[in-house]
């Protein structure tokens, strides 16, 4: 198994745990200020109900994209 398929599984392990679903889940990104990076952010959540906030950085090279979103298992937050 390749580490990165053992970190997912590990992080789905930690979710059930910790989590108990269905629950909203917060995910937090940060990217560069151009439109289609902060676009391309959005729309993998585009149909999931989410509620997006962006808030830029100081300088306004970076945006913080916050994504609050209800998902019914650790396997949604992975995949």
């Amino acid at each position: 198994m390749s580490n990165k398929a053992d970190f997912y599984d590990k992080l789905k392990i930690q979710l059930a745990d910790t989590t108990d679903f269905p629950a909203d889940y917060l995910y937090k990104f940060i990217v560069p200020t151009t439109e289609n990076q902060v676009a391309e952010v959005e729309s993998i959540f585009n149909n999931l109900g989410a509620v997006i906030t962006k808030k830029k950085s100081k300088t306004g090279k970076y945006v913080s994209v916050s994504i609050l979103v209800n998902l019914k298992s650790a396997n949604e937050v992975i995949v």
